[in-house]
């Protein structure tokens, strides 16, 4: 399930240009080091916030049209420095992420293969998690 919720974001100017993220309708805020950090800071926190709730307790998401900046408890320095941007979001992505749980799996390898592995101490299950990963193209979770 996608989920889009508006934020606001204002730059403060600051040396590590920083960027806070208003998220109105989960009543949050969370920021981060250049724009791209913040969007990811901002799913991250739309993230944990809703992976806890059923589909249909989700708050209702607003319309971009109904955030006026002028109306953020922003001072007008601020306001000149902020914008308002969807950030979407697949649920489902997210939950499975966060679910850290561990699967037990059958593998079947040549005998030989097994017992050099065995005579170096080697980690099955932390190889065979590395290699998916590498096979997957997926960042290390």
């Amino acid at each position: 399930m996608i989920i889009i919720y508006p934020a606001v974001f204002t730059r403060t100017m600051d040396e590590k240009d920083t960027y806070v993220v208003e998220i109105p309708d989960i009543q949050g805020f969370t920021e981060g080091y250049g724009l791209a950090d913040a969007i990811n800071m901002a799913r991250e926190y739309i993230g944990n916030y809703c992976s806890g709730l059923s589909d249909d307790r989700l708050p209702a998401p607003s319309s971009i049209d109904d955030i006026d900046i002028n109306k953020c408890d922003l001072t007008e320095a601020e306001k000149h420095h902020s914008f308002v941007s969807m950030i979407d979001l697949d649920l489902d992505v997210f939950r499975r992420k966060m679910n850290k749980r561990a699967v037990r799996r059958n593998v079947s390898i040549p005998a030989w293969l097994n017992q050099e592995a065995e005579k170096e101490h080697v980690n099955f299950s932390r190889v065979l998690q590395e290699a998916l990963m590498q096979k997957l193209n997926l960042a290390k979770q």
